[in-house]
């Protein structure tokens, strides 16, 4: 085998991963639910420990006056001076940005 040929085949298989790659993240744009659900971990322990958390894996329309997006929905509790505190979240799907935040 000549490396010309080689390397052809090298370069088209890297240009084929690439846009296999790219037509995966059109068809679901959506940050991962397990993605979004760590990232409010972190941001909850730096308060002290997490008791539990939960997320729902498929997205949900969610509107907001005029803004209307796909969600993830979760929550998660944790003891804060004795006491249980528990939220629930709403997560942008696309970004996974809280866009509301509740204790209950």
């Amino acid at each position: 085998m000549k490396l010309k040929d080689f390397l052809a085949g090298v370069l088209t298989g890297v240009a084929a991963g690439f846009i296999v790659n790219e037509a995966i993240d059109r068809v679901n744009p959506n940050v991962a639910a397990d993605s979004v659900l760590n990232t409010i971990k972190v941001a909850f322990k730096s308060e002290g420990p997490i008791d539990g958390s939960w997320i729902v894996m498929k997205t949900e329309p969610y509107k907001n006056n005029v803004i209307t997006m796909n969600v993830y929905r979760g929550g998660i509790s944790r003891i804060k001076d004795g006491e249980l505190e528990q939220f629930e979240f709403t997560a942008d799907a696309k970004t996974g940005t809280i866009v509301e935040l509740v204790k209950i």
